[in-house]
């Protein structure tokens, strides 16, 4: 391969390409972090400088949270592309993530992002078989190989030294990679064990790729042959195993669209009930036990603010059935994700990729703890609103307030209870949850090692009965 002036071009092509890839992508993260950060400030800021106010009209005002960018983000960015990344949330709704990369760009993302990860996973087996695909084949032309046996040279030392020749090209094509991860690993000392487990699996997974590349040249009885059979493998393994099991999954756990998902939630909201009316069933049975907890006979002689009180058991009925809605979403996401995980068993690009997501928190389960994390806070801020009308707002004046000029004013609370309300702090996935969550793909890429293993055996094999 050194002397093969294509073999150099391919190398020096795969690392400028894999450089390029690291230095766009940790640039982009770069910029995402501090964009979302400071749109995350912005909110929070424009929130608390809101003037004296009405609590309901701040429930109604809302506020944006954003998610953050992991620090491993710029290496696999997973489904992040996908996924929304900004939530708006406000009372009585619960809004879908948005301005997810994949809605503000180009069909062509669809293709893959150039990132270290794809380079890894994409175009680096390319060039591992492109390079590798005659190392036996052609000893075999040439009438070398039998040259080797008549010196006593054993087909497991053969085969042994084409893989160690062609793993230096596979670790002189990680080395970009591995910096990049590297560098973003070391930015936060609390990744240093997901980043470590990363590029285990992927030396792991080129690894796999070096050992049937070898196996597949030794079997075969031509290069044109090799290599015929090595890229049906990689479209196979990279291309169409990926790709199909998506459509599979997506068709076998289907989800329901956004427009569907809000008609059914307005359907079962109107069965819960409704407040403002004073008839219904579920609201007059809750007068009546608000009544009888304090004591008195009239909502007019409640010592807090009765409007505030059915905000706060309004919020809680729709807030639990917002709750029931997205878990039925995401467990449906995460049978989508099962089944990839099933398929990544054909495809040991598939499990790699599941194992680099979850070790740099991009994966679903990242997507959905932002969700669910925001849900709740969510519920948290509209509740401590309702509170304060409850509480801070007599009910003379609010019943009074859309006709009277004074007594809407004597609605307003000060700001300085903006100021009071907690902000929103994103907790991912702790270094112990992630390698729980890196486990399943990396067991499937030790099973694909050692299968390759056993294709290089029965090479080997073969090797030997030509040998005889």
């Amino acid at each position: 391969m050194a002397r093969t002036r294509a073999a150099w071009i391919g190398v020096i092509a795969l690392i400028l390409l894999s450089a390029v890839a690291a230095a766009t992508a940790a640039a982009h993260s770069a910029r995402e972090m501090t964009a979302r950060l400071e749109s995350q400030a912005a909110s929070d800021q424009a929130f608390e400088r809101q003037p004296d106010r009405h609590p309901h009209r701040v429930v109604h005002s809302g506020t944006y949270v954003h998610r953050p960018v992991s620090p491993l983000a710029a290496f696999e960015p997973g489904v992040d592309p996908f996924t929304g990344t900004t939530l708006f949330l406000e009372g009585h709704r619960q809004n879908s993530a948005t301005f997810g990369a994949m809605r503000e760009s180009s069909g062509l993302i669809r293709f893959g992002q150039l990132t270290p990860a794809f380079v890894l996973q994409a175009l680096a087996p390319l060039l591992l078989i492109f390079l590798g695909f005659s190392t036996v084949t052609r000893e075999r032309e040439t009438g070398a190989l039998r040259q080797l046996w008549l010196h006593g040279a054993r087909p497991t030392q053969v085969l042994g030294g084409k893989a160690i020749a062609l793993g230096g090209v596979a670790l002189v094509a990680l080395a970009p990679a591995m910096i990049a991860l590297t560098i973003a690993g070391a930015s936060a000392p609390a990744e240093a064990t997901s980043a470590g487990l990363i590029a285990l699996a992927y030396f792991t997974y080129l690894a796999i790729w070096v050992l049937i590349v070898v196996a597949v040249s030794a079997l075969s009885r031509s290069s044109r042959g090799a290599l015929i059979a090595l890229v049906a493998v990689w479209s196979v393994a990279v291309v169409l195993v990926p790709r199909g099991a998506a459509a599979f999954a997506a068709r076998a756990e289907q989800t329901p669209i956004r427009v569907e998902t809000d008609l059914l939630l307005a359907q079962e909201a109107r069965q819960i009930g409704d407040s403002h009316n004073p008839d219904d069933p579920f609201f007059a049975a809750f007068r009546a036990r608000t009544l009888a907890q304090y004591g008195v006979d009239r909502v007019e002689d409640l010592p807090v603010n009765y409007r505030g009180l059915v905000s706060a058991e309004g919020e809680a009925l729709t807030s639990g059935l917002f709750t029931r809605y997205a878990e039925r979403t995401a467990e449906r996401q995460r049978e989508q994700s099962r089944w990839m995980q099933f398929a990544s068993v054909l495809s040991p690009a598939l499990a790699v990729r599941q194992s680099s997501m979850a070790g740099a928190a991009t994966d679903l389960e990242n997507h959905v703890r932002f969700l669910e994390q925001a849900e709740a806070f969510r519920f948290d801020l509209i509740q401590r609103l309702n509170r304060l009308h409850a509480d801070e707002v007599r009910a003379e004046d609010d019943a009074g307030r859309s006709r009277d000029a004074g007594a809407e004013l004597r609605t307003r609370v000060t700001a300085d209870n903006w100021a009071h309300m907690p902000d929103f702090r994103f907790r991912p996935a702790t270094p112990q949850e992630r390698v729980t969550a890196m486990a399943p793909g990396l067991a499937v890429l030790f099973g694909w090692l050692l299968a390759a293993l056993g294709l290089v055996a029965l090479s080997a094999r073969r090797l030997q009965e030509d040998a005889q």
